[in-house]
């Protein structure tokens, strides 16, 4: 089975990994793309020495497709990142966080195919019109930085779908074959996951991130800040119930999120994560992950198909 996305981007399973900061990193990125997904490379931390090492590393790890994403609001040295980029030859760029019509040129330019992060339909036609290759639909039940305004994938992807006519990702809510399927019938051709990924073996958080995603139920997320801008979907610890429905929540210190991320403090920052957590019971390999989330996907649309054609 092909999609639109397994074709655009030369991919074997239509999955792209969250570009989560800190996190997506080579180490998980290039596990993705050999396993037949698409890996992708966050310059979001702003650590653009450390980005150009990761890429660099890409290089020597996976030889399959893979790309980087530049989110806008949170990157100081934007044209840098940009000009790395192109000079590195990358062939797939994700933007977010921002205005789509400031980087596309310029990629599309470098011969690099785009596709731009969207949380509801006015974006997603702000994107198209901008004349991106694609978007990564975001629905507002994923985890991390979110439009407080924004409605769920089983809403927003649909809706989306049938105001544009470019390729559409569903992200939020999906770690399995079962969520592919579902969004490939809303109309997507193609999902991205985050939280599976974060907790995913190659993932470099610590293990116990991992465990409290594995532990979690469905109602073990809140959103901080709701009435700022972004919101953040994060796990639920005693620190984030406290201020679940707080005014101006920041986000912690850089120092309280590596101890957080790599040292395990799990109420030292913000655990970011999705609702989906509560249906990932189990730290598995990458590859596992993509393989099996593919064979089923495919299995339950074969099924329904043939129902369809028994009926």
């Amino acid at each position: 089975m092909k999609t639109a996305i397994t074709e655009l981007l030369g991919i074997e399973i239509p999955v792209i990994q969250a570009p989560m900061g800190y996190i997506a990193r080579a180490q998980l990125a290039s596990a993705v793309s050999n396993a037949g997904g698409m890996g992708i490379v966050e310059t979001s931390s702003g650590k653009l020495d450390e980005v150009k090492e990761e890429i660099a590393k890409m290089r020597d790890l996976t030889d399959r497709p893979w790309g980087v994403n530049i989110a806008q609001m949170l990157v100081s040295d934007m044209d840098e990142i940009v000009d790395f980029v192109v000079a590195n030859k990358v062939k797939f760029a994700t933007t977010s966080a921002g205005d789509p019509r400031v980087l596309t040129s310029a990629l599309k330019r470098a011969g690099i195919c785009v596709f731009h992060v969207v949380p509801t339909v006015a974006g997603a036609v702000r994107a198209a019109q901008a004349g991106v290759d694609g978007v990564v639909v975001e629905g507002i039940e994923g985890g991390g930085f979110k439009n407080q305004k924004g409605a769920s994938s089983m809403v927003l992807v649909p809706a989306v779908c049938r105001a544009i006519d470019i390729p559409v990702v569903a992200a939020g809510g999906i770690c399995d074959g079962l969520g592919m399927a579902a969004a490939l019938a809303l109309g997507a051709e193609g999902v991205q996951m985050g939280t599976r990924m974060l907790s995913a073996q190659e993932s470099p958080v610590h293990p116990n991130w991992k465990q409290a995603v594995v532990g979690a139920a469905e109602t073990d997320t809140v959103l901080l800040n709701r009435a700022g801008r972004p919101s953040y979907r994060v796990l639920r610890t005693d620190r984030t119930t406290a201020i679940e429905h707080a005014e101006n929540v920041a986000m912690p210190g850089l120092d309280n999120l590596m101890k957080l991320y790599f040292g395990g403090e799990m109420e030292a920052a913000f655990a970011f994560s999705g609702q989906v957590a509560g249906r990932i019971d189990e730290v598995l390999s990458v590859a596992d992950i993509l393989t099996d989330a593919w064979q089923q996907c495919q299995s339950i649309l074969t099924k329904l198909g043939k129902r369809v054609g028994d009926g």
